[in-house]
């Protein structure tokens, strides 16, 4: 019996096996990871912090924290203060999404708009995560364009900030749901094709495409759908 040959054939059992433990893990962080988003969405809308501030304010206090979050993320991701800060940058997301909710709340069918971007959001990472285990090709490549065109989302949305167009939120809500809607599909791919081998920066990517989705979705119903009382 050749033993180089059964280790050759055993490689590809538990390359598979780790991929599939990264995959595993991946889904249920994310799972984790909506408790304290919508906590601290709760604790938003309950305590009003995220709305008492300024707009100006309040996108510097986002940006700062939403990218201090994810530098520290990527520094600890292989060690056990990964998960733990992951998880309180999803609180934080929250907090800085209760503003929006808050709003949508404040229309008569406002509940009914949260739930279904909720299911929105829902369906469309059960699509993706479809696809992401009956496509064969290689999406690697896609990586570059998906990111060129979340910074120009990110710019346009910083412009639109100050230009307040009604028009070009509700553009900018459509490509964010285009543009991330991809990009779940990307991120679960190259974990099930082997590129990424880290759970906690797996889970941390979905969890932003997700999140842009559902904000997004959010305000398209908001704008489209709300009832004043």
């Amino acid at each position: 019996m050749n033993l180089t040959h059964l280790a050759d054939d055993a490689l590809p059992t538990v390359a598979l096996r780790e991929r599939n433990r990264v995959l595993r893990n991946t889904y249920w962080l994310l799972a984790l990871s909506m408790v304290p988003t919508v906590l601290g969405a709760w604790v938003g809308v309950s305590t009003g912090i995220a709305q008492a501030l300024s707009p100006g304010v309040g996108l510097v206090v986002f940006l700062v924290g939403a990218f201090g979050f994810m530098f520290a993320i990527e520094r600890t991701k292989n060690s056990a203060a990964g998960v733990p800060i992951l998880l309180a940058f999803t609180f934080f997301m929250g907090v800085m999404l209760s503003r929006l909710v808050g709003v949508v709340l404040g229309l008569n069918n406002g509940a009914g708009l949260i739930m279904t971007a909720f299911a929105g959001t829902g369906a469309i990472f059960l699509g993706m995560a479809t696809l992401s285990s009956v496509i064969k090709r290689d999406l690697s490549s896609m990586g570059k364009f998906l990111f060129i065109g979340a910074i120009m989302l990110l710019v346009a949305g910083l412009a639109n900030f100050f230009i307040q167009s009604g028009a070009l939120m509700i553009t900018l809500s459509v490509l964010a749901i285009g543009i991330f809607s991809a990009f779940i599909l990307y991120d679960l791919k190259r974990v099930k094709d082997g590129y990424e081998t880290n759970y906690v920066t797996a889970t941390l990517g979905v969890y932003l495409s997700l999140y842009n989705v559902f904000q997004s979705l959010l305000a398209l119903l908001g704008l489209g759908g709300g009832r004043d009382e």
